[in-house]
């Protein structure tokens, strides 16, 4: 995945974000609970652009790969880091919390942003991009990323029981332990993910494809799916593919837990959205080709052999 998530940022909103009202096979309700950082469109757009309901659009203007991390470097002059305290066996203490918060809070703003952030990530000896750090988010309620308010902090600590960076540091394993056992709590972290991986400030309701892509791998750290490379590799490999509605990446957990290794009990009768389809094409397309290129390879063998 590289050092860091990557953020995008979109100045404007383009046609993506309200694609999703002409799909027929993706009929979900659009619910926007954790927005994030901004979204930056790619360099070279097609003069078509085919989001996952198999729409047809006008391609925005421009697409740029992503430039920025998931937590910028730090522009701090000096380290605020908080004392290691104890590990919170009973209720976490408002005072400690409070404290804590302010460590890391920004100069100019009541929340914790990608500054703070990132020295809270080496307190806790953890890196920005590591799969403990959503669970964290998730925990926290974050709505955006590179943010955390007062209250999602505050509150969110009190949820897990820990009121310093020694007790984060050991709730953390134990948080992603329940999480890979407890089937409606990972159910729970893989929608937040998309919503956190939103643009607030657009009001974005589509993630760019790439920002998707890097929110699969994530999420996935636990719990991967035997059909998730050949997933991620379909959606590169259709450079026309921009964006990804919540109801495709909703149902993608269903999907990859339904068809098995293999796509064999994929039924095109199901009510599954149309990307899916083409997914499964497309790998039957790359099977047959292989079928193809093994047979001839066959009688390629048994000529020379005659000979």
């Amino acid at each position: 995945m590289g050092n860091c998530l990557t953020c995008f940022k979109e100045p404007t909103q383009t046609a993506l974000d309200n694609s999703t009202q002409n799909c027929h096979k993706e009929e979900m309700t659009e619910a926007r609970l954790f927005p994030a950082p901004s979204h930056v469109p790619a360099s070279s757009a097609p003069s078509e652009t085919i989001i996952s309901n198999g729409n047809h659009l006008s391609a925005p203007p421009e697409l740029t790969t992503a430039i920025s991390r998931f937590y910028p470097p730090s522009r701090r002059t000096h380290s605020k880091s908080a004392p290691a305290m104890g590990i919170t066996e009973s209720k976490p203490s408002e005072t400690k919390l409070t404290a804590l918060f302010d460590q890391y809070k920004d100069e100019n703003e009541d929340s914790i942003l990608a500054e703070g952030i990132e020295q809270l990530c080496q307190d806790l000896q953890v890196s920005p991009d590591d799969f403990k750090i959503l669970v964290l988010a998730w925990k926290l309620n974050a709505e955006q990323m590179c943010r955390f308010t007062r209250s999602e902090f505050v509150n969110g600590l009190k949820v897990i029981r820990a009121d310093s960076i020694k007790s984060i540091q050991s709730r953390l394993p134990e948080l992603v332990s329940e999480v890979e056992k407890n089937d409606e709590q990972f159910k729970d972290l893989y929608r937040f993910t998309f919503r956190f991986g939103l643009d607030s400030a657009s009001g974005q309701r589509i993630l760019p494809r790439d920002m998707a892509m890097v929110l699969w791998r994530l999420v996935f750290t636990i719990r991967e799916p035997p059909i998730l490379n050949r997933w991620l590799n379909f959606l590169e490999t259709y450079q026309m593919i921009r964006g990804i509605p919540k109801d495709t990446w909703n149902m993608f957990l269903n999907f990859s837990e339904h068809v098995g290794n293999d796509l064999s009990c994929y039924d095109d009768n199901e009510a599954w959205p149309s990307l899916f389809d083409d997914f499964v094409e497309y790998e039957n397309d790359q099977a047959n080709q292989n079928i193809s290129k093994d047979k001839e390879k066959d009688c390629d063998d048994l000529l020379i052999a005659k000979d």
